[in-house]
């Protein structure tokens, strides 16, 4: 039956083709034996549809099982995931735009799709580096081990994907826009969104959905517990610091007891004939700086003598003269 439908399919092509190529040879003199005729039918088109899907679903099986091997199933998950964002996206530009559907087109589509894995490798590598031993120990969780990996490729990603595009983008806006070429514009396209698409899905979705995959492990769960009460306890600690530090400003500021308070008048000069008493001289000797090779030793001060009161001629024995 469908043979039958097929061959009629051709006849009829045939025959249109024929009159076409008979009404060209009347209005432009052209002679029919140096035309080109091709027909191409519905049938065609759906054995083109039928070897694009057959390829997809078999590069996605390969891809799915290397990045099990190479890395573990859950990044082969994301990424798997991250890959189907990427073909919807670029379906659904296409099908807005209302470009034709050709081969270019589908081997643009398995191009772009090699071309997001790379940047999802990418990353997934740099989170396996950042994640090795990270259950060892309390310093962060796993999530956020994975972001840090992300920006550390982040600009990488960045300035390679406008580096592609920018070529790419001259091919269909020169190409295919100015020059007409069409099988450029249809592949161009597709290379277009796909790498833009891409590069969004290696970055937003493919390491947060591995991510909220290791999180509901289990040793990922206890680790993330042991990470929060490291952060609270850092923060009990700060705080106590912070409180430490303003109870000691406010007693530094506080003023001294009676016991302790300055003396004034042991610091006065005496004179006359009075001895200072003993609290004057423990008070000056205890401001006296320490003396150098020391330590925690007060240097003594100065000696108080009395003053002595009368004359100030010295007494001589009695029946001795002074001697000039």
């Amino acid at each position: 039956m469908l043979g039958c439908v097929a061959h009629e399919e051709i006849e009829v092509g045939q025959q249109s083709a024929q009159n076409v190529a008979t009404a060209l040879e009347k209005s432009f003199g052209i002679p029919e034996s140096k035309m080109s005729i091709q027909v191409v039918g519905p049938t065609w088109g759906s054995q083109i549809t039928t070897k694009a899907l057959e390829a997809l679903i078999i590069f996605l099986i390969v891809i799915v099982i290397y990045l099990s091997i190479a890395f573990e199933w859950k990044m082969a998950i994301a990424a798997f995931i991250a890959l189907m964002h990427d073909i919807v996206i670029t379906i659904g530009v296409y099908a807005l735009t209302g470009f034709q559907v050709s081969p270019t087109s589908v081997i643009g589509l398995l191009t772009i799709l090699g071309y997001s894995l790379y940047d999802t490798v990418v990353v997934f590598d740099k989170v396996r580096e950042n994640t090795a031993g990270l259950l060892g120990g309390a310093r962060s969780t796993y999530s956020e081990a994975a972001n840090l990996a992300l920006n550390q490729t982040l600009v990488r990603s960045i300035n390679t994907s406008v580096i592609a595009l920018l070529p790419v983008a001259a091919i269909l806006f020169v190409g295919g826009g100015l020059l007409g070429a069409g099988e450029l514009k249809d592949l161009s396209l597709v290379l277009f969104v796909g790498m833009a698409s891409g590069t969004y899905s290696s970055i937003f979705i493919a390491t947060p959905v591995l991510c909220d995959l290791k999180e509901r492990e289990p040793q990922y769960r206890a680790l993330a517990k042991r990470v929060s009460v490291r952060a609270g306890g850092g923060r009990a600690a700060k705080r106590a610091a912070k409180a430490g530090s303003r109870t000691a400003a406010a007693a530094a500021q506080a003023p001294l007891p009676d016991d302790e308070a300055y003396d004034a008048d042991a610091d006065t000069e005496y004179t006359g004939d009075a001895v200072p008493p003993a609290s004057a001289l423990s008070t000056t000797a205890s401001r006296v700086p320490a003396a150098r090779g020391t330590p925690g030793t007060a240097r003594p001060g100065p000696r108080q003598q009395p003053r002595r009161s009368g004359s100030s001629t010295r007494h001589r024995p009695a029946g001795k003269k002074k001697r000039r």
